[in-house]
């Protein structure tokens, strides 16, 4: 599929610069999550139809990150999810994290206190340097949701395979436009209604063999068994032995439209995607005499700046301080010409 075929399966009543807080679904993905709902509502539908989108959705993610989905979990939120890789540290383990960061990617390793685990706040540009042998976990964003900031990658996983240090991403505001090997991590985590254009309340983990043999399935429940089906009511735990042993129940509705929304990515491609997205942004940029940023995800700093965009009719939000702007597929030259005259 090429882009300006992709661009068709969008109507938007503003200009949506803003997927960096949660991303439109395309016309199709939202024609399926119609049916399911319409479906539950009259009594009509089929779990199974439903399972079987999940599943899907499942093998997408997997394709859109690197993966297999036998490396791939199936999870609700980013801290959900890490904070089960958290939980499985043992007492005393020493973590890095950057500066700023999400809180979903901080949070859980915080909160493991009471164990003696301590965490390190370092400056995103010197995180590689502060991983030193006594050093278990580093964990980032691999795209800063405050500033868009794509992190020091290849310096982070060279310094955390010299000394034997884990590697936890969160990868939600970059899967969907940024190329990545998710086999380079120990764990990738991911919330779908961002870039990837899901309904809130689905999200992914992969997470390497490596990793998992450290890590206690503490939310299991049928979802994770060998046999979901005929794990109902059994004190007899057998769980699967892949990643899905780590699954949680899965969000029906919200998987049956990430299905459509990341076949209608994988058909555009991840590169395209990328090419687009960035060449918007620094489009918008260039016309503020600004220097690109190689990033869908910009910032700026013009006083007034959210009421002059929500003047022109682009919907943006307000981060740390400054105006966040996030160009995707359903974004246009002429969305990143408006913006940028609203703030000249």
């Amino acid at each position: 599929m090429d882009l300006l075929t992709a661009r068709q399966l969008w109507t938007l009543d503003s200009v949506w610069l803003n997927t960096a807080q949660y991303g439109i679904p395309p016309r199709c993905a939202h024609q399926v999550l119609g049916r399911a709902m319409e479906a539950w509502r009259t009594g009509t539908g089929d779990p199974a139809d439903w399972g079987a989108a999940a599943a899907e959705a499942r093998r997408r993610f997997a394709a859109l990150v690197g993966s297999t989905p036998a490396d791939v979990a199936q999870g609700t939120t980013t801290s959900q999810l890490v904070g089960m890789v958290a939980g499985s540290l043992p007492d005393g383990a020493r973590v890095v994290v950057p500066e700023g960061d999400y809180t979903s990617a901080v949070f859980p390793w915080m909160a493991q206190a009471d164990r003696g685990v301590r965490v390190r706040v370092v400056p995103l540009a010197g995180l590689a340097d502060a991983v030193d042998d006594g050093t278990d976990v580093v964990a980032f964003s691999l795209v800063q949701s405050a500033t868009g900031e794509v992190s020091p990658v290849k310096d982070v996983l060279s310094a955390a395979a010299r000394h034997g240090a884990l590697t936890v991403t969160d990868a939600t505001q970059a899967a969907g436009w940024l190329p990545m090997d998710a086999t380079r991590f120990d764990a990738v985590v991911c919330s779908a209604y961002k870039w990837l254009m899901a309904p809130r309340g689905l999200a992914y983990a992969h997470l390497s063999p490596r990793l998992r043999s450290r890590l206690r399935p503490i939310s299991a429940g049928p979802a994770a068994a060998v046999d979901p089906m005929g794990s109902f009511y059994t004190s007899r735990m057998e769980l699967a032995d892949d990643a899905r042993r780590f699954d949680v129940a899965p969000n029906w509705f919200a998987a049956v439209a990430a299905a459509e929304s990341m076949r209608v990515l994988q058909e555009v491609g991840p590169e395209a995607v990328r090419t687009h997205n960035v060449a918007l942004a620094d489009r918008f940029l260039d016309r503020l005499g600004l220097p690109p940023a190689g990033s869908p995800i910009v910032t700026v700093a013009v006083p007034g700046a959210g009421e002059r965009l929500r003047a022109a009719g682009v919907r943006a939000a307000e981060r740390d301080g400054r105006t966040r702007l996030a160009f995707h597929l359903y974004s246009t030259e002429d969305h990143a010409d408006l913006a940028a005259k609203a703030l000249s």
